[in-house]
């Protein structure tokens, strides 16, 4: 087999808060099983992250305790480290953007760029707080998004839609220092021409997808942003945490962090290469046509990697002499939930790492990670199953199977291989599957499709187990030893391929394995074939892995329905008075129409009996417009009117959400007239 020299990266987590479950699916284990399975076969692979620690969300974070940014970040690296380590991620090493070496290459390609003459000087409008006398970036103002009515949306960007406008199209800015109402002021920004890569982008993404087989989930996204047009953004922010911009006249100006964030791969890489007393070795995989670079992400950082990061590394290409490779693949996954809702770290829902691995072992949640990741869709952790894949998966199969095997090889075989003889038909469709296997599982992780690779392997060890039942040699024993020492011989080379290819997926109970084996893991394509000879001595066995309890499970669904009951309680309270400011009446939807570049948004024209509005509403998911024109709805008939993406909107109706997130617009009686007040 051919060797390849391989540069992989995960996605660098914010050190402002610990890491979740959800974390570990998207960017995390599947990049560490590829990992894991590569440095098996051969490959030359290294394996880079760290944490991104100059984000606005580590400064608001930071104002909120009262300390530091930088102590902040140490916080948090350090946790995050520990939680990735108990974990077992394999990373090469885990860096940090805060490193002199981070700092020194992100201004490097600044002004690379710069005296390319790429970047643009323009004058923009910023939000500034006159009260606490300083510009606001993106994350310290919130109001209500202009494109489907958030009303916790940031100043450029909503998270929950995703749509991208600018500061002065926010509908209700707040300042999240002072709470007050900010202003637009002039300041002034160097700006990276994105749209001026977009044909070689699209040309580069057509490509390589083609020939590598990029995920429909990362192409559908690419082809969203092409299809709107790539604009200018921004690459300074008027702050004073993160990398300076290296230009005379660029007081409190800083890098933003979508700009240098990224070039933490590259950093860390050279910073592993310097520690190792090779500083220039990092450009075999980072500058050398030999190499690959396979970028590790969740869905929400894919315009980053496919996009932005190719169109800088392109950027740079163009003007230096040491080209830089461009992602071969980006296998981003889709989001990982939490028994049916989103992590959240505010409303206490969800768990993170280091709390997770204090009660159980860091095996039992990759393989049930592993087996449910979110690679094409959006799934769930529940507690009910990760209790039935480790009682009935891990436990019940594998470790089952390994016991059994070993049992009966001390009892019977003084503990030592015991000779093949004569080979039934059964045996000799148990050797095959064990050396076809490794190839088996190898296509799958090879073309990313880690989760098919699991379940591979778990039917694997289903074999095996049966296997092992079929052969009855609890009966053989008895009869025909030669026999029994057959199955037995067989079992444990079963055992000793199962122990390689589940080892990037539970690397420490294969560890164990190996350790009861008395044996070394081998070449992965080498370990199908009989590893153990003859009359070769096992360790004794020990138990794998231990059955989670019903109490133990209940205990936590009983955390979360604690959660609930909090949540359904926990609204601020209002007078009477309050609520009879709200005029609710009665109207009938006349028309509907969508809203162009607007996937949420339908602009309806209502009528109250006594007038006609305009409205707009966020249920373009939810509606086709030609289903709403008759309905009898309620109309908030009082709200100060505002414009969302630009068109006017009078009011709001009343619509009801379900746990999925489906919304329901509120129905009346058609017999009843338009225009009462509700009460």
């Amino acid at each position: 087999m051919n060797k390849e020299k391989v540069l992989v990266t995960s996605a660098l987590p914010y050190a402002n808060g610990q890491i979740h479950l959800g974390h570990l699916s998207g960017a995390y284990l599947p990049a560490d099983i590829y990992v894991r399975y590569k440095r098996l076969k051969g490959d030359d692979v290294v394996y880079i992250c760290g944490s991104d620690e100059h984000g606005v969300p580590i400064t608001i974070t930071a104002d909120k305790e009262g300390v530091s940014p930088q102590a902040i970040i140490d916080r948090y690296h350090n946790q995050n480290k520990a939680a990735f380590e108990k974990f077992g991620m394999s990373f090469d090493i885990y860096s940090r953007t805060s490193i002199p070496e981070h700092h020194k290459t992100a201004q490097e390609f600044f002004l690379s760029f710069y005296n390319q003459g790429l970047l643009k000087e323009k004058k923009t409008m910023q939000f500034f707080d006159p009260e606490a006398n300083k510009f606001l970036p993106d994350r310290y103002v919130e109001g209500t998004c202009p494109s489907c009515g958030y009303e916790e949306a940031r100043s450029d960007e909503c998270e929950k839609c995703g749509a991208i406008y600018e500061p002065t199209e926010l509908v209700n800015p707040k300042s999240k220092i002072s709470g007050g109402t900010p202003e637009l002021r002039e300041t002034s920004h160097w700006f990276f021409p994105l749209g001026h890569f977009q044909e070689r982008l699209e040309n580069y993404i057509n490509e390589y997808s083609k020939k590598y087989g990029w995920k429909d989930n990362v192409l559908n996204y690419c082809r969203g942003w092409f299809k709107e047009g790539l604009n200018d953004r921004a690459v300074t922010r008027d702050l004073d945490w993160g990398v300076k911009v290296p230009l005379d006249d660029s007081d409190g100006k800083v890098l933003y962090v979508w700009f240098e964030a990224v070039l933490g791969y590259i950093s860390a890489t050279k910073k592993l290469f310097e520690e190792k007393g090779e500083p220039e070795k990092w450009r075999e995989y980072w500058q050398s046509d030999d190499a690959k670079y396979i970028a590790f992400i969740g869905k929400d950082n894919i315009v980053f990697h496919t996009i932005i990061f190719p169109a800088m590394l392109m950027a740079w290409n163009d003007g230096n002499d040491d080209k830089y490779l461009l992602p071969q693949n980006v296998p981003a996954n889709e989001f990982l939930n939490f028994e049916g809702k989103k992590f959240s770290k505010s409303r206490g829902w969800g768990i993170n790492v280091n709390e997770f691995l204090r009660l159980y072992p860091a095996d039992l949640l990759r393989y049930t990670l592993a087996a449910n990741l979110p690679e094409n869709k959006d799934t769930d952790f529940y507690w009910k199953e990760f209790q039935m894949r480790t009682n009935g998966d891990l436990a019940g199969v594998v470790g089952n199977f390994v016991n059994r095997t070993f049992t009966f090889a001390h009892k019977h075989f003084e503990g030592k291989v015991p000779p093949l003889a004569d080979l039934g038909e059964i045996d000799k469709q148990m050797l095959a599957a064990i050396e076809q296997t490794p190839e088996k599982i190898a296509k799958l992780i090879e073309t990313y499709k880690i989760k098919d690779a699991v379940f591979e392997i778990m039917t694997f060890a289903r074999s095996c187990n049966k296997y092992f039942n079929d052969s009855e040699p609890w009966k053989s024993v008895k009869t025909d030893k030669e026999k029994c020492g057959t199955t037995i011989n067989v079992a444990l080379q079963a055992i000793y391929t199962l122990a390689e290819v589940f080892s990037p997926v539970i690397p420490f109970t294969s560890e164990k394995i190996f350790k009861m084996l008395n044996a070394e893991i081998t070449d992965w394509f080498e370990s199908g074939k009989p590893q153990l000879p003859e009359n070769h001595q096992l360790n004794k066995a020990e138990i794998l892995f231990a059955k989670i309890e019903d109490s133990e499970i209940e205990a936590q669904i009983n955390k979360l329905s604690a959660v609930e009951t909090e949540e359904k309680y926990d609204v601020p309270l209002i007078t009477f008075e309050e609520f009879m400011k709200t005029d609710l009446r009665t109207a009938e939807i006349v028309s509907a129409e969508k809203i162009k570049k607007s996937k949420k948004l339908l602009k309806l024209q209502v009528d109250l009996g006594f007038e006609k509005r305009q409205v707009v509403a966020g249920i373009a998911e939810h509606y086709q417009p030609e289903e709403l024109p008759g309905k009898k709805i309620i109309l908030v008939a009082n709200l100060k009117p505002a414009k969302l993406m630009g068109v006017e909107s009078q009011g709001m109706i009343l619509a009801v959400e379900d746990k999925e997130g489906k919304l329901s617009v509120v129905e009346m009686d058609k017999s009843i007239s338009t225009g009462l007040k509700v009460r």
